[in-house]
């Protein structure tokens, strides 16, 4: 699992900026000329990000975007509208989860095998076909010493991802953790993975 800072208002920015991650990233795929997905553009020359302002989080730095925002906030250009990978458990939506009918909002549970520690999450992102990927703080709280998305990665496959399709139709956005943990325990969620071996299978 890779490491998916998108979101968060410190994920990418012009060269030399401290970021969590670089540009490269923020390409479909990582590919230098593939579509810019990990943050804004100009409508009408996409190769020109849009910053944030002296009221944003981080002026000067890019804004980066998830695919999941907050239904609330029309505002494309408000960083707060998208889900912060440095706050929020979520990971991305690959093809094997779609084809299953989970979707962007719902809810996950992920498990560390290696650590032997779980989360809950949503889905919070896209553009990633195999969806190997998840936020920051995911990672961080299954026990990875990871800090950013520049080198960082789960390279074994020991991250096992339970989706609950459909779990939130009203398209909650949460902005704590802890308001993401109290909803899906509400949901009667469970973080238990006793049934889990410690080798991959």
């Amino acid at each position: 699992m890779d490491v998916d800072v998108d979101g968060a208002p410190n994920a990418y920015g012009p060269p030399g900026s401290h970021t969590l991650d670089e540009p490269l990233s923020a390409h479909y795929r990582r590919r230098p000329h593939g579509e810019i997905v990990g943050y804004l553009t100009d409508d009408e020359n996409p190769s020109i990000p849009i910053v944030q302002g002296p009221q944003d989080p981080c002026p000067g730095l890019y804004i980066s975007q998830t695919a999941f925002t907050d239904p609330a906030n029309s505002n494309e250009r408000d960083p707060r509208r998208y889900v912060d990978a440095t706050k929020i458990n979520y990971i991305v939506l690959g093809n094997a989860a779609k084809h299953r009918g989970a979707q962007l909002g719902d809810f996950v549970v992920v498990y560390s095998r290696r650590t032997h520690r779980s989360a809950f999450g949503i889905v919070g992102d896209s553009g990633n076909p195999s969806g190997d990927e998840g936020s920051l703080h995911l990672l961080q709280a299954l026990g990875y010493p990871f800090h950013n998305g520049i080198d960082d990665a789960v390279e074994e496959r020991e991250i096992v991802v339970r989706f609950y399709p459909h779990s939130n139709p009203q398209q909650l956005f949460f902005r704590t953790q802890a308001a993401l943990d109290a909803a899906a325990r509400h949901l009667g969620l469970s973080r238990d993975f006793a049934e889990q071996t410690k080798q991959p299978q």
